[in-house]
């Protein structure tokens, strides 16, 4: 009876938690971006290969959907924004939205990357997940 050695399971919340706040999810102490969404080919320190996880457009709908919660539906919720006049709501309403996406983006999409990372999803298994396999 022959023996199988499964390859050894990566903690997904060890990698959640070191893509959120940048940190290489392999090693934990290179930087995942080099710009403000620009990922780093390999990781400085470990050298592992951060390229090769397909982000694309998850964490931007992740982050839409996460501040129109935040924002939008309190707004909803309170009396006050109906009586108040638009030239104050408006920029009430944008100004906050518009932080919260420039804050929670890159971070939502190096928490994207380390869940790929411990899922071990890549850019080469795309194939299987798309339409473009048939074409």
């Amino acid at each position: 009876m022959a023996i199988t050695s499964d390859p050894p399971r990566t903690p997904v919340l060890r990698s959640l938690a070191r893509g959120f706040v940048g940190a290489c999810p392999n090693c934990g102490r290179g930087r995942i971006f080099w710009r403000y969404l620009k990922v780093n080919p390999h990781c400085k320190d470990c050298g592992h290969d951060l390229d090769r996880y397909p982000s694309d457009d998850g964490p931007a709908w992740f982050t839409i959907l996460l501040v129109a919660q935040l924002v939008i539906v309190p707004l909803l919720l309170f009396s006050f924004v109906w009586k108040t006049p638009a030239w104050i709501i408006v920029p009430a309403t944008l100004v906050p939205l518009l932080a919260l996406m420039l804050v929670l983006l890159p971070r939502i999409k190096g928490a994207t990357i380390g869940l790929l990372y411990a899922l071990n999803v890549n850019r080469t298994d795309a194939a299987l997940h798309t339409a473009d396999r048939f074409d």
